[in-house]
């Protein structure tokens, strides 16, 4: 596995921790998972970053099924669920370590 590969791997499992762990962290204190909602719209700024994560994440999921259709491989596009359920931080290099894999 190359490097790089390894980067891509290494960044999707931060990725996942590092937000899981704030989440996790907000429902243990007393949070409401509906209310999460609410925080990312809580001011401008958390507002601003609560839709470029959106933006961005749905720019991956139409670029990754595009390209996968049109290379015909659709493994990669495991990721997409990943970059729904915990976000674009894990989704996005999860789907560059399975897009950079050999197909033999």
């Amino acid at each position: 596995m190359s490097k790089l590969r390894m980067f891509y791997l290494a960044m999707s499992i931060i990725g996942a921790i590092v937000p899981l762990f704030f989440v996790f962290g907000w429902l243990r204190d007393g949070g409401a998972l509906l209310g999460l909602l609410a925080a990312w719209s809580s001011n401008g700024a958390s507002t601003g970053l609560m839709w470029d994560m959106f933006i961005a994440a749905f720019v991956l999921m139409v670029f990754a099924i595009s390209e996968c259709i049109y290379r015909r491989d659709y493994f990669p596009l495991v990721a997409l669920p990943v970059t729904v359920m915990i976000g674009l931080s894990s989704g996005l290099p999860l789907y560059l370590f399975l897009r950079t894999r050999s197909r033999d």
